[in-house]
């Protein structure tokens, strides 16, 4: 009899999992005209219970994507140009249609979502997610030692 054995969660094993899945997403957005970025900016401002400011969601997305100011500012104002959010001086709220292409986008990924996580038992996805809340500070502790 064969025996397998699940080999021990690594950077490469994460980084797999994390492309599989993005991939995935981006099936998803590509089809409706946004990429990856333009979406992570999107999600907070759809969730919101009114308008945000501008500068906290740039520099909150600068820190989640570990890019760069002017790129996220720039997604930003491609959002608006879309038409998905729209500015009131230094605030940015979401559209009816951003929030109507928000919402398809969510509908069309739940399925794929629950394929994917479904069936996984709650103390795994709880180990899980303590390994890598860890990993994710030990990184960005990491990269603040490089000053970026």
């Amino acid at each position: 009899m064969t025996t397998t054995t699940t080999p021990p969660a690594d950077a490469r094993m994460l980084g797999l999992a994390h492309y599989a899945a993005r991939a995935v997403l981006e099936s998803v957005l590509s089809r409706h005209g946004l990429d990856f970025q333009q979406q992570i900016v999107l999600r907070p401002v759809v969730l919101a219970a009114g308008p945000v400011d501008r500068a906290r969601l740039a520099a909150d997305t600068v820190a989640a994507l570990k890019t760069d100011e002017d790129s996220v500012q720039g997604t930003i104002d491609g959002l608006i140009t879309a038409g998905l959010v729209a500015t009131d001086a230094s605030e940015v709220r979401i559209t009816d249609a951003g929030r109507a292409l928000y919402e398809r986008i969510t509908q069309e990924t739940s399925a794929a979502t629950g394929r994917i996580w479904g069936g996984i038992p709650e103390e795994d996805l709880l180990a899980t997610g303590r390994v890598l809340t860890l990993v994710a500070e030990r990184a960005n502790a990491e990269l603040a030692t490089t000053g970026r």
